[in-house]
């Protein structure tokens, strides 16, 4: 069986380097807010071309810590309105309602699986004070529409960089186009290093970056109890800290990030250029694109799933059912997003990643061929 994510392997890819990164920690003595987290900080910021980096306890955390921020900052009053993609793992909207926002959603495109630039603006009200962009699938969504957009209503632009590691964003129109990272494209972003992600943890971890000193500041103390300095409350706050053995870690990985990114873009060419199957959608290539999910399209996306199964390649679902749909929205289960409910029914994530060989890759192909 191929799996869809063999992370043993990807992790044994550096398993001394880890090793000894662990021994550090333990040896420390210190094991929150030492050093090996103000390190990992530190080389996130300048790797992602940011001021500052806040280490958190995960991705959520990090969305939840920037509108909390942004309340607490008064730039932002509950019952405000967020734009978001209706296309999205459901975190990204379970951060603006856990503040008191609401959600506006917008569909997204089929040709960029990102929320549509040319929707935004007629989802703009008096209320809006933010749009959200999701680098779905480690594919870059931010567009200079979208900038625009943001300049002409005076509107934050909040990235959720949980699946785009590394994706860079080139300006168009250039002589000399200079590639800017996820997560220093907007205002403030959310990052999450869960295990599976490009840049994963051995556990649960996340970090908001941006460039604005004030946010930081409050993004900071929010996570830790709300305290600007020991005993000292500003915010009703809540425990959310990265720990040193996953900024450790974190650290290692972060040098290896953007070589084991260039693994998945070239297993995902092999996908691009080799399958032919006029019963399976496949994405397009795009510059701005890490490949955390290779998603593949079909409408018989369940016999699609059960083939490959009995073929011996191990697949999963990104995602079954749209946040509209879920049951903890029930409020919205009566609206319609056609083109994020299309992507939902015929989505299939097949094996992306660092570790696979050439050879499991063409397998695939020639089982989706087949098909």
């Amino acid at each position: 069986m191929i799996k869809y994510l063999d992370l043993k392997a990807i992790n044994s890819l550096y398993d001394e380097e880890i090793r000894s990164a662990v021994s550090r920690v333990l040896d420390s003595g210190w094991y929150l807010k030492g050093e090996a987290t103000r390190q990992f900080e530190q080389h996130y910021a300048e790797y992602i071309g940011t001021r500052y980096c806040i280490g958190c306890g995960n991705g959520l955390d990090a969305l939840t810590l920037i509108f909390r921020a942004y309340l607490e900052m008064g730039i932002m009053q509950q019952g405000d309105e967020v734009i978001v993609p209706a296309n999205t793992y459901i975190a990204s909207i379970f951060a603006i309602t856990e503040c008191g926002l609401k959600p506006v959603l917008v569909e997204p495109s089929w040709k960029t699986l990102q929320i549509d630039d040319s929707l935004i603006e007629q989802a703009v009200t008096p209320r809006t004070r933010a749009i959200m962009i999701v680098h779905l699938y480690g594919r870059c969504a931010y567009t200079s529409r979208i900038g625009d957009i943001c300049r002409n209503h005076n509107l934050k632009l909040i990235e959720d960089n949980a699946q785009a590691h590394g994706c860079t964003y080139l300006t168009p129109h250039s002589s000399l186009p200079t590639p800017r990272k996820t997560g220093s494209l907007g205002d403030a972003a959310a990052h999450s290093f869960y295990p599976t992600k490009n840049l994963g943890a051995l556990g649960d971890a996340g970090a908001v970056t941006t460039d604005d000193e004030a946010l930081a500041q409050t993004v900071e103390a929010l996570g830790n109890y709300g305290s600007s300095s020991k005993y000292v409350f500003d915010y009703v706050g809540r425990n959310s800290r990265m720990d040193e053995l996953q900024a450790a870690v974190l650290d290692v990985k972060l040098k290896h990030l953007d070589a084991d990114n260039q693994r998945r873009k070239e297993i995902a060419s092999l996908y691009i250029n080799k399958v032919d199957n006029p019963l399976i959608r496949i994405p397009q290539s795009n510059r701005d694109c890490v490949w955390h999910i290779f998603p593949v399209f079909c409408e018989h996306r369940n016999h699609l799933e059960q083939y490959l199964h009995d073929n011996g390649v191990e697949t999963q679902i990104h995602y079954p059912i749209p946040p509209h749909k879920q049951r903890c929205y029930s409020r919205w289960n009566h609206l319609s997003f056609p083109i994020t409910e299309q992507i939902h029914a015929q989505e299939l994530s097949i094996p992306c990643h660092q570790a696979m060989t050439d050879k499991e890759a063409d397998l695939i192909v020639d089982i989706l061929n087949a098909f």
